[in-house]
């Protein structure tokens, strides 16, 4: 969303919104089914006493984001697929109904192997949408949720189509000889600015923390057509508590307690 400054001379301006419609979204999930997204979490526990994995920590976060999404505006929509050696539809039609999105990740699983990861299905499905969405004076954005550290996603999209966003959420293990997250999130940023229409941005995390997961997904709330740039993104804030006079240390009275929003 462009704004102007007005007023001149040694006063400061005044900076002002032109006034612009936001569309509605249609929000396509992709969630990555490969082994890797069984990896257990750090320090969350399911109802059954077991530890949460990545894909039911995602799920939570699925659901959390779309709860608050409809809270913002209830005319959004959502639909899902999943990511082994290529996209497949989990649930196609877009609803704005929560029990659809229940009624959707209840059947999501992880699949017992998948190899190569090509995006290029995806692409092919989120570019047919986008152009369904766009009759209706709506938009699409794709939310690609992504597990493994070692298989760097490929496509053969042509890059002069632009028809949706695409967003991404990285989880993976810390770098290692037997991984290369760097490599695969490098992989991911290409394929981001390949084909977003609007300002996609990509989080990551090695942490295997649900809150970061969370954080990030909060994150991805914002609307692409009100978005700044990644590079100029400065949310979450950190924020410090106040320590008793005992526990300071060294003259410093605060502590960080939520980090920013890249997690390795």
């Amino acid at each position: 969303m462009e704004g102007i400054v007005e007023g001149g001379g040694s006063g400061a301006g005044r900076y002002t919104l032109r006034p612009e419609r936001l569309s509605n979204e249609d929000i396509l999930f992709c969630i990555d089914v490969d082994p890797e997204s069984m990896v257990e979490m750090k320090a969350a526990m399911g109802p059954n006493g077991r530890p949460l994995t990545r894909l039911d920590s995602i799920k939570q976060a699925i659901l959390l984001f779309i709860n608050a999404k409809l809270t913002i505006n209830p005319e959004h929509r959502f639909a899902f697929a999943t990511l082994g050696k290529a996209a497949s539809w989990l649930r196609r039609e877009f609803s704005s109904e929560v029990e659809s999105a229940h009624a959707a990740l209840r059947i999501l699983s992880a699949i017992p192997s998948s190899g190569n990861a090509d995006l290029t299905g995806l692409f092919r499905i989120a570019s047919h949408e986008a152009k369904k969405s766009r009759a209706q004076n709506r938009i699409l954005r794709v939310v690609l949720i992504y597990c493994r550290s070692s298989v760097r996603p490929q496509n053969n999209w042509p890059v002069n189509q632009k028809l949706f966003t695409l967003d991404v959420v990285y989880l993976h293990d810390k770098p290692g000889p037997d991984n290369c997250p760097q490599e695969v999130y490098d992989a991911l940023v290409d394929s981001l600015e390949h084909v977003s229409e609007f300002e996609g941005y990509i989080l990551e995390s090695g942490q295997g923390l649900t809150r970061v997961l969370f954080r990030h997904m909060c994150v991805l709330l914002s609307h692409p057509q009100q978005r700044c740039p990644q590079d100029h993104l400065d949310i979450p804030k950190a924020l410090s508590r106040r320590l008793p006079a005992a526990d300071t240390v060294n003259g410093e009275d605060s502590v960080t307690v939520s980090g920013g929003k890249s997690d390795h």
